[in-house]
């Protein structure tokens, strides 16, 4: 219910029972406001009266508006609604039209298509009678050139593909040779091609190690003090050392010798703190010796780890980076043996980027090949073996101990980085200035080398190559046979072990090929 018409009906329900509680209280006694009060209800009962009926034609008209209004509304909804019943059923003529303009396209087409169809089987017809006509043609000729021939046509198309073999197997032959060569020519090409920059982007100092270091002194008085009374100082420095002092007429020096450049450092060591101390005896000598030699172990491990690092290898085992280090008190013909380890690293991860392979596990394999040349403890194996032996030990790759095993042969490449780190153990090696080698040693060597095999029955050639390493003798194919290949390549082998002083080891092949010529005239 509407609030005014309520408030309307509680003010007459008020008035009504105003007039009554009057009544009550004032009894007869009161009429004059009995009246009053009776006046003030009926005042009250019409406006309120008066009240509910305005409120009631309000009302009325608001439901009027509001009707019209909602009247307003449908009739917009109703309109939207013709709308879209007019829009639709449009859509649905424009869609049956275009069904039945299909339907008669259709229509059209399978009647063409019929139409088609019977003008092929026409032709197929003809082709069928063409086809027979000239299968009793070519009957006929093949019977023909058999009579002339005097050959069946089975035997005709046999020769025929038999020549044609032939002659497709002597191209073949002809293109394989050519293709061959002509990846030999691209492979050494593009082979030179990587050595060269491979060398050219690694640039090496090279030093040639001594087997003499000279020991400067401050005056010649203290020469009398390392030779001790009767010479015993020297002797114990020489005992706890393994070093060779020669004491001479040279002024202000001292010269230790000996061919572990180890040795020498310790001795160098030892002799500068025993001058600086003053105090030069038997028993000082072996104690400043062995702390010498505990602070040169240290130092090896430092430099190891030093030279790791630099290079960029990782997760390398304590004792081989131990070896790292010794490596450098090491030289092998003169050169040495760190610096021409790290040099062959360099240069195998350049040559294994060159190729598109790992560069650092050919850095590592670079760096470790020469490992086995720094044991702990003498071995009866090679360098090599022994260092793949140790490397294997400690946990490396497969790959970095197959390629110190096999960088000289001794047994089989089965990855790729092998050949990798032999030519760069070479390339290193072959440096001008690399190893001490005087040059005209050097050449008669090379020449002794080819005139031992040039001395055997049936060698044609015989050349020296990759700096002595490599013996390749050639010889006369209907002079030796395959067998005394074998047995030529041992012999050579074991007289240039008996006879000749080389570095490394040599490896002696012999080529022994057929040749068939013949001239088209």
């Amino acid at each position: 219910m509407d609030p005014n018409i309520l408030y309307a009906l509680i003010g007459v329900f008020a008035g009504a029972i105003g007039l009554l509680a009057g009544r009550v209280v004032f009894g007869k006694s009161s009429d004059k406001k009995v009246q009053e009060a009776e006046i003030q209800a009926q005042t009250i009962l019409k406006e309120a009266e008066l009240r509910a009926e305005t409120i009631r034609k309000e009302k009325e008209l608001e439901a009027k508006e509001k009707f019209v209004q909602l009247k307003a509304a449908h009739e917009r909804d109703t309109l939207e609604r013709n709308k879209k019943t007019n829009d639709a059923e449009n859509r649905i003529r424009q869609k049956e039209q275009s069904i039945n303009q299909k339907e008669n396209n259709l229509d059209k087409q399978i009647k063409e298509n019929e139409v088609i169809k019977e003008n092929l089987n026409r032709q197929i017809e003809l082709v069928n009678v063409k086809r027979s006509e000239l299968e009793k043609n070519q009957e006929e000729h093949v019977r023909r050139l058999e009579k002339i021939a005097n050959l069946s046509a089975e035997d005709a198309r046999n020769q025929l593909l038999e020549s044609l073999k032939n002659e497709v197997q002597t191209r073949a032959l002809a293109l394989q040779q050519e293709i061959i060569e002509e990846a030999k020519q691209k492979a050494g090409k593009e082979a030179r091609k990587i050595v060269i920059q491979t060398i050219q982007r690694t640039a090496a100092e090279q030093a040639i190690e001594n087997s003499i270091t000279v020991f400067n002194l401050e005056s010649d008085e203290i020469k009398g003090q390392i030779i001790g009374r009767e010479g015993r100082n020297i002797r114990a420095i020489e005992a706890a050392t393994g070093v060779d002092l020669i004491v001479d007429d040279t002024p202000e020096a001292i010269l230790l010798s000996s061919f572990d450049p180890l040795r020498r450092e310790i001795a160098r060591l030892s002799l500068q703190r025993l001058v600086s101390d003053g105090r030069i005896h038997p028993a000082r000598i072996e104690e400043v010796v062995e702390k010498t030699r505990k602070q040169i172990e240290e130092q090896v491990m430092e430099i190891g780890e030093r030279t790791v690092i630099e290079l960029g290898i990782h997760g390398l085992h304590k004792e081989l980076v131990r070896m790292v280090g010794r490596m450098r008190f090491r030289s092998s013909y003169g050169q040495n043996l760190l610096m021409h380890s790290r040099e062959t690293a360099n240069l195998c991860a350049t040559m294994a980027a060159e190729l598109g392979l790992n560069p650092k596990l050919a850095k590592r394999a670079g760096l470790l090949h020469d490992i086995g040349k720094v044991p702990d403890e003498e071995s009866e194996l090679s360098h090599a073996l022994l260092g793949a032996k140790l490397a294997e030990k400690y946990g490396e790759n497969p790959a970095v101990v197959n390629a110190i095993a096999a960088h000289h042969d001794e047994v089989e490449m089965q990855f790729v980085i092998s050949p990798i780190i032999q030519a760069c153990d070479a390339i290193s090696g072959a440096r001008p200035g690399a190893r001490r080698e005087i040059m005209q040693q050097y050449l008669q060597r090379i020449k002794d080398l080819e005139n031992l095999a040039m001395g055997y029955s049936g060698v044609e050639k015989a050349y020296a190559i990759q700096a002595g390493r490599e013996l390749r003798v050639i010889v006369e194919a209907e002079k030796v046979s395959d067998q005394d290949s074998d047995r030529l390549s041992f012999e050579i082998a074991q007289k240039i072990q008996t006879e000749m002083t080389f570095p490394g080891q040599i490896k002696v092949t012999v080529i022994r090929e057929k040749r068939a010529v013949n001239v088209a005239r």
